[in-house]
Protein backbone atom coordinates (compact mmCIF):
# COMPACT_ATOMS: atom_id res chain seq x y z
CA UNK A 1 0.00 0.00 0.00
CA UNK A 2 1.30 3.44 -0.93
CA UNK A 3 2.11 5.86 1.86
CA UNK A 4 -0.31 8.73 2.40
CA UNK A 5 2.06 11.52 1.45
CA UNK A 6 2.82 9.88 -1.90
CA UNK A 7 -0.91 9.48 -2.51
CA UNK A 8 -1.50 13.18 -1.89
CA UNK A 9 1.44 14.34 -3.98
CA UNK A 10 0.60 12.10 -6.93
CA UNK A 11 -3.07 13.05 -6.68
CA UNK A 12 -2.22 16.75 -6.76
CA UNK A 13 0.19 16.30 -9.67
CA UNK A 14 -2.39 14.34 -11.71
CA UNK A 15 -5.22 16.78 -11.05
CA UNK A 16 -3.06 19.79 -11.77
CA UNK A 17 -1.75 18.17 -14.98
CA UNK A 18 -5.29 17.35 -16.08
CA UNK A 19 -6.53 20.87 -15.35
CA UNK A 20 -3.73 22.46 -17.38
CA UNK A 21 -4.34 20.05 -20.26
CA UNK A 22 -8.08 20.76 -20.35
CA UNK A 23 -7.48 24.49 -20.12
CA UNK A 24 -5.17 24.24 -23.13
CA UNK A 25 -7.67 22.13 -25.08
CA UNK A 26 -10.50 24.51 -24.24
CA UNK A 27 -8.47 27.46 -25.47
CA UNK A 28 -7.68 25.70 -28.76
CA UNK A 29 -10.90 23.75 -29.39
CA UNK A 30 -13.70 25.65 -27.72
CA UNK A 31 -16.65 23.24 -27.65
CA UNK A 32 -19.34 21.89 -25.33
CA UNK A 33 -17.16 18.86 -24.60
CA UNK A 34 -14.02 20.89 -23.87
CA UNK A 35 -15.94 23.24 -21.53
CA UNK A 36 -17.38 20.22 -19.72
CA UNK A 37 -13.96 18.56 -19.38
CA UNK A 38 -12.40 21.77 -18.05
CA UNK A 39 -15.16 22.12 -15.46
CA UNK A 40 -14.69 18.52 -14.31
CA UNK A 41 -10.91 18.99 -14.04
CA UNK A 42 -11.39 22.19 -12.03
CA UNK A 43 -13.88 20.51 -9.70
CA UNK A 44 -11.56 17.56 -9.09
CA UNK A 45 -8.76 19.96 -8.23
CA UNK A 46 -11.12 21.86 -5.94
CA UNK A 47 -12.14 18.64 -4.20
CA UNK A 48 -8.46 17.89 -3.58
CA UNK A 49 -8.03 21.31 -1.97
CA UNK A 50 -11.16 20.74 0.13
CA UNK A 51 -9.70 17.49 1.43
CA UNK A 52 -6.34 19.12 2.04
CA UNK A 53 -7.90 22.02 3.96
CA UNK A 54 -8.85 19.63 6.76
CA UNK A 55 -5.19 18.62 7.04
CA UNK A 56 -3.40 21.89 6.32
CA UNK A 57 -5.41 24.72 7.81
CA UNK A 58 -3.90 27.57 5.84
CA UNK A 59 -5.62 30.69 4.58
CA UNK A 60 -3.48 30.28 1.49
CA UNK A 61 -5.56 27.29 0.38
CA UNK A 62 -8.69 29.45 0.37
CA UNK A 63 -7.06 31.85 -2.08
CA UNK A 64 -6.15 29.04 -4.46
CA UNK A 65 -9.63 27.60 -4.14
CA UNK A 66 -11.20 30.98 -4.89
CA UNK A 67 -9.23 31.27 -8.13
CA UNK A 68 -10.61 27.95 -9.36
CA UNK A 69 -14.14 28.66 -8.14
CA UNK A 70 -14.17 31.98 -10.01
CA UNK A 71 -13.33 30.15 -13.23
CA UNK A 72 -16.17 27.69 -12.69
CA UNK A 73 -18.60 30.50 -11.98
CA UNK A 74 -17.58 32.21 -15.21
CA UNK A 75 -18.34 29.03 -17.15
CA UNK A 76 -21.71 28.28 -15.52
CA UNK A 77 -23.99 30.21 -17.89
CA UNK A 78 -22.30 28.89 -21.02
CA UNK A 79 -22.45 25.34 -19.71
CA UNK A 80 -26.18 25.62 -18.94
CA UNK A 81 -27.00 26.92 -22.39
CA UNK A 82 -24.88 24.29 -24.15
CA UNK A 83 -26.57 21.51 -22.17
CA UNK A 84 -29.99 22.90 -23.11
CA UNK A 85 -29.02 23.12 -26.78
CA UNK A 86 -27.80 19.53 -26.80
CA UNK A 87 -31.02 18.44 -25.16
CA UNK A 88 -33.17 20.40 -27.61
CA UNK A 89 -31.44 18.79 -30.58
CA UNK A 90 -32.51 15.42 -29.19
CA UNK A 91 -36.17 16.33 -28.60
CA UNK A 92 -36.96 18.98 -31.22
CA UNK A 93 -38.73 16.53 -33.51
CA UNK A 94 -40.91 15.41 -30.64
CA UNK A 95 -41.53 19.00 -29.49
CA UNK A 96 -41.20 21.30 -32.56
CA UNK A 97 -42.17 24.29 -30.39
CA UNK A 98 -38.58 24.17 -29.13
CA UNK A 99 -37.35 25.69 -32.41
CA UNK A 100 -37.79 29.30 -31.28
CA UNK A 101 -36.12 28.54 -27.95
CA UNK A 102 -33.23 26.93 -29.82
CA UNK A 103 -32.79 30.08 -31.94
CA UNK A 104 -32.72 32.30 -28.85
CA UNK A 105 -30.24 30.08 -27.04
CA UNK A 106 -27.92 29.96 -30.05
CA UNK A 107 -27.77 33.78 -29.97
CA UNK A 108 -26.98 33.73 -26.25
CA UNK A 109 -24.37 31.04 -26.75
CA UNK A 110 -22.63 33.09 -29.44
CA UNK A 111 -22.27 36.05 -27.07
CA UNK A 112 -21.06 33.88 -24.20
CA UNK A 113 -18.57 32.09 -26.43
CA UNK A 114 -16.88 35.39 -27.29
CA UNK A 115 -16.73 36.46 -23.65
CA UNK A 116 -15.52 33.10 -22.38
CA UNK A 117 -12.81 32.76 -25.02
CA UNK A 118 -11.40 36.11 -23.92
CA UNK A 119 -11.62 35.07 -20.29
CA UNK A 120 -9.72 31.82 -20.86
CA UNK A 121 -7.00 33.52 -22.87
CA UNK A 122 -6.42 35.99 -20.05
CA UNK A 123 -6.65 33.40 -17.26
CA UNK A 124 -3.59 33.73 -15.00
CA UNK A 125 -2.27 30.19 -15.24
CA UNK A 126 1.28 31.16 -14.28
CA UNK A 127 0.13 32.62 -10.96
CA UNK A 128 -1.94 29.51 -10.24
CA UNK A 129 1.05 27.30 -11.12
CA UNK A 130 3.17 29.15 -8.56
CA UNK A 131 0.48 28.71 -5.92
CA UNK A 132 0.16 25.00 -6.68
CA UNK A 133 3.89 24.67 -6.20
CA UNK A 134 3.53 26.12 -2.71
CA UNK A 135 0.67 23.75 -1.96
CA UNK A 136 2.86 20.84 -3.02
CA UNK A 137 5.55 22.06 -0.62
CA UNK A 138 3.00 22.21 2.21
CA UNK A 139 2.10 18.57 1.60
CA UNK A 140 5.75 17.53 1.44
CA UNK A 141 6.36 19.10 4.86
CA UNK A 142 3.54 17.21 6.58
CA UNK A 143 4.48 14.34 8.91
CA UNK A 144 3.55 11.00 7.34
CA UNK A 145 2.35 9.34 10.53
CA UNK A 146 -0.87 11.33 10.93
CA UNK A 147 -1.80 11.64 7.25
CA UNK A 148 -3.72 8.36 6.68
CA UNK A 149 -6.06 9.05 9.60
CA UNK A 150 -6.49 12.68 8.55
CA UNK A 151 -7.33 11.77 4.95
CA UNK A 152 -9.95 9.19 5.91
CA UNK A 153 -11.38 11.58 8.50
CA UNK A 154 -11.79 14.19 5.74
CA UNK A 155 -13.78 11.70 3.65
CA UNK A 156 -15.86 10.83 6.73
CA UNK A 157 -16.66 14.51 7.07
CA UNK A 158 -17.57 14.81 3.39
CA UNK A 159 -19.90 11.81 3.69
CA UNK A 160 -21.56 13.24 6.81
CA UNK A 161 -22.49 16.29 4.74
CA UNK A 162 -23.88 13.98 2.08
CA UNK A 163 -26.08 12.29 4.67
CA UNK A 164 -27.26 15.62 6.08
CA UNK A 165 -28.42 16.63 2.60
CA UNK A 166 -29.80 13.13 1.96
CA UNK A 167 -32.10 13.35 4.98
CA UNK A 168 -33.87 16.38 3.48
CA UNK A 169 -34.51 14.97 0.01
CA UNK A 170 -38.06 14.31 -1.14
CA UNK A 171 -40.15 14.60 -4.30
CA UNK A 172 -41.08 18.24 -3.63
CA UNK A 173 -37.62 19.40 -2.62
CA UNK A 174 -35.70 19.91 -5.87
CA UNK A 175 -33.22 22.36 -4.25
CA UNK A 176 -32.54 19.63 -1.69
CA UNK A 177 -31.53 17.22 -4.45
CA UNK A 178 -29.21 19.89 -5.83
CA UNK A 179 -27.58 20.27 -2.40
CA UNK A 180 -27.18 16.51 -2.19
CA UNK A 181 -25.56 16.47 -5.64
CA UNK A 182 -23.02 19.13 -4.65
CA UNK A 183 -22.17 17.35 -1.40
CA UNK A 184 -21.97 13.98 -3.13
CA UNK A 185 -19.69 15.33 -5.84
CA UNK A 186 -17.18 16.51 -3.25
CA UNK A 187 -17.42 13.15 -1.45
CA UNK A 188 -16.98 11.16 -4.67
CA UNK A 189 -13.87 13.07 -5.71
CA UNK A 190 -12.47 12.68 -2.17
CA UNK A 191 -12.92 8.91 -2.36
CA UNK A 192 -10.97 8.93 -5.62
CA UNK A 193 -8.04 10.35 -3.66
CA UNK A 194 -8.35 8.27 -0.50
CA UNK A 195 -9.25 4.82 -1.84
CA UNK A 196 -5.62 3.50 -2.04
CA UNK A 197 -5.61 3.69 1.77
CA UNK A 198 -8.63 1.38 2.02
CA UNK A 199 -8.23 -2.38 2.01
CA UNK A 200 -10.60 -4.22 -0.35
CA UNK A 201 -12.26 -1.07 -1.68
CA UNK A 202 -14.48 -2.29 -4.57
CA UNK A 203 -13.41 -0.58 -7.85
CA UNK A 204 -16.96 -0.98 -9.19
CA UNK A 205 -17.99 1.72 -6.73
CA UNK A 206 -16.40 4.36 -8.95
CA UNK A 207 -18.82 3.59 -11.77
CA UNK A 208 -21.73 3.32 -9.37
CA UNK A 209 -20.94 6.68 -7.80
CA UNK A 210 -20.65 8.26 -11.26
CA UNK A 211 -24.09 6.93 -12.21
CA UNK A 212 -25.61 8.03 -8.90
CA UNK A 213 -24.29 11.55 -9.43
CA UNK A 214 -25.43 11.57 -13.06
CA UNK A 215 -29.03 10.89 -12.09
CA UNK A 216 -28.96 14.00 -9.90
CA UNK A 217 -27.23 15.92 -12.71
CA UNK A 218 -30.08 15.04 -15.06
CA UNK A 219 -32.53 16.47 -12.54
CA UNK A 220 -30.48 19.65 -12.26
CA UNK A 221 -30.37 20.04 -16.05
CA UNK A 222 -34.17 19.80 -16.25
CA UNK A 223 -34.56 22.28 -13.40
CA UNK A 224 -32.17 24.75 -15.07
CA UNK A 225 -34.20 24.49 -18.29
CA UNK A 226 -37.45 25.00 -16.40
CA UNK A 227 -36.06 28.07 -14.65
CA UNK A 228 -34.78 29.44 -17.95
CA UNK A 229 -38.28 29.23 -19.38
CA UNK A 230 -39.73 31.21 -16.47
CA UNK A 231 -37.54 34.14 -17.58
CA UNK A 232 -39.23 34.24 -20.98
CA UNK A 233 -42.49 35.91 -21.93
CA UNK A 234 -45.08 33.93 -23.90
CA UNK A 235 -44.89 36.45 -26.75
CA UNK A 236 -41.16 35.78 -27.14
CA UNK A 237 -41.63 32.03 -27.41
CA UNK A 238 -44.69 30.69 -29.22
CA UNK A 239 -45.55 27.34 -27.68
CA UNK A 240 -43.95 28.25 -24.33
CA UNK A 241 -46.63 26.35 -22.44
CA UNK A 242 -45.94 23.17 -24.43
CA UNK A 243 -42.19 23.42 -23.93
CA UNK A 244 -42.64 24.13 -20.21
CA UNK A 245 -44.91 21.09 -19.84
CA UNK A 246 -42.31 18.96 -21.63
CA UNK A 247 -39.56 19.90 -19.18
CA UNK A 248 -41.87 19.69 -16.15
CA UNK A 249 -42.88 16.15 -17.10
CA UNK A 250 -39.29 15.01 -17.63
CA UNK A 251 -38.20 16.68 -14.39
CA UNK A 252 -40.81 14.85 -12.35
CA UNK A 253 -39.93 11.53 -14.02
CA UNK A 254 -36.22 12.09 -13.31
CA UNK A 255 -36.95 12.93 -9.66
CA UNK A 256 -39.16 9.88 -9.11
CA UNK A 257 -36.60 7.61 -10.80
CA UNK A 258 -33.80 8.95 -8.60
CA UNK A 259 -35.83 8.69 -5.39
CA UNK A 260 -36.51 5.01 -6.05
CA UNK A 261 -32.79 4.26 -5.80
CA UNK A 262 -31.55 7.14 -3.63
CA UNK A 263 -30.65 4.70 -0.83
CA UNK A 264 -27.77 3.35 -2.91
CA UNK A 265 -25.67 6.10 -1.37
CA UNK A 266 -25.50 4.03 1.80
CA UNK A 267 -23.22 1.43 0.17
CA UNK A 268 -20.51 3.94 -0.72
CA UNK A 269 -19.18 4.73 2.76
CA UNK A 270 -19.56 3.96 6.45
CA UNK A 271 -22.31 5.70 8.48
CA UNK A 272 -19.83 6.95 11.09
CA UNK A 273 -16.08 6.67 11.82
CA UNK A 274 -16.64 4.01 14.50
CA UNK A 275 -18.39 1.60 12.11
CA UNK A 276 -17.19 -0.75 9.39
CA UNK A 277 -17.24 0.09 5.70
CA UNK A 278 -20.09 -1.55 3.74
CA UNK A 279 -17.70 -3.71 1.70
CA UNK A 280 -16.17 -5.12 4.90
CA UNK A 281 -19.42 -6.70 6.09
Amino acid sequence: MMNAKTILLESLDERWRKFRLELKVCREEFSEESVHDLRVAARRLLAFLDLLSSIIRKKYLRKVRRTLKDLLDDLDDLRDIQVMLADISEFIREVPEMKTLQTQLLKEEKKLLRLTKKLLKSYDEKSLKKRMGKVRGMIHNQPEEALPTQIIASVDDAFSKVMQAYSLVDVENIPGIHKLRIAFKRFRYSVEIAHPLLADFPPVNFERMHDYQKHMGDIQDMEVARQKLTELKPASLPGLETVSAHYASRLRTAVLTFLEDKGEVLVFWRPSPDQSFPWEK
